[in-house]
């Protein structure tokens, strides 16, 4: 009754889920987030070099 009430699983559950469905993408994940942190990087550091 009360898991029908609250949605089921907690958050912690689901995020355990979620982490062990994507693990298989998990290296291609951080590869595009640290892209992106050196391609916003560049841009910031940009204007001091003109």
């Amino acid at each position: 009754m009360i898991k029908a009430l609250t949605g089921g699983d907690t958050m912690l559950t689901q995020i355990k889920t979620a982490f062990s469905r994507s693990q298989a993408t998990l290296l291609q994940d951080v590869a595009g987030v640290v892209s992106l942190v050196v391609m916003l990087m560049v841009a910031l550091h940009l204007p001091m070099g003109f």
